[in-house]
Parts: C-alpha cells; structure tokens; sequence
C-alpha cells in the first residue's frame, strides 16, 4: 500500500526533456530559497526594542501628473462616436460637480450654534438702537448710576 500513495517514477527519456528539466530546476530553485529562508530566519536577531513609529511626512507624495495639469477622464469620445465612454465621462463630470458644491454647501453653511449666537447679537444691537434712553442703560451690561437732582445752592453771605 506504500506504491499507492507514491508517486509513480517518470521514466529516464522523460525526464530529459527540455519542459521537464525547467520544471525540475524551478522546482529545486524554490527548494534553495525556502531552505535560505529557514535559515535566515533560524539566525536572526531579535531585539526587544520598541519599534519606531512611522514619521507622517507633510507631503503627499502622488506618483501621476494628473492632479497637477487638471487632466479629466483618460479616454475620449466625440459626437457619439463610442456612446460608452461618453457615458462614463458624463459620470465623471457629474460627480465632481456634486463633490465641488457639496464643498460650498459646507463651506458657506451655518451651524445651529452659530446662528443662534449671531441672531442674539442681532436682536441686543437692534434693542439698543430703537430702545428710548431710558432703556437703553437698562438692557447694556454697564451699571446703572443714578443721577442726583441738581440744587440751587445759595450764594453765602461774608
């Protein structure tokens, strides 16, 4: 029962074809390199030390010239000649048209808690501009002092 398991043995003329040969030296090739390996890996040095953490760079580093000269769409198409690549460059164009205002919207949008803070300023400025003078110390945060009544003072007798 150990045949059956076995591969069977190829034959000497076999062997010596030029397929088989390359095969076999692929084959002993990735041998020598996973026995290198083992190897390699049987010696090295481990150190315990804590690893370095990847410095972030201020740039952004983008191998294509794309974003640079603005290009679109790679392939073109005109006057429906390939309606297919008309079709997704419309896509193209529509989609960057929806991100370019989605940005404005957000750029030129309001919160909640920037709108109430500006609408009570609003309302305490307006207050003070149409308020009568009486009120107007009153709604201001300065304290209110209150004035004394002028007396007429005698003139003293020397």
């Amino acid at each position: 029962m150990a045949n059956d398991t076995e591969k069977p043995k190829l034959s000497k003329n076999l062997m010596q074809m030029k397929f088989m040969q390359r095969k076999q030296q692929s084959d002993d090739r990735e041998k020598l390199e996973e026995e290198q390996q083992r190897v390699i890996d049987e010696e090295h040095w481990v150190l315990d030390i804590p690893e370095l953490k990847k410095l972030e760079s201020r740039y952004e580093v983008i191998d294509s010239f794309v974003p640079c000269e603005g290009l679109k769409y790679g392939r073109f198409s005109f006057q429906g000649f390939n309606p297919a690549i008309e079709k997704i460059a419309k896509s193209f164009e529509v989609a960057k048209e929806e991100e370019a205002s989605e940005a404005k919207e957000k750029e030129e949008s309001v919160s909640d808690d920037e709108m109430a803070r500006r609408y009570e300023a609003i309302v305490g400025t307006i207050q003070k501009k149409f308020g009568k003078k009486r009120h107007r110390n009153s709604t201001g945060d300065e304290p209110q002092v209150k004035k004394k009544k002028k007396k007429f003072l005698k003139p003293k007798e020397d």
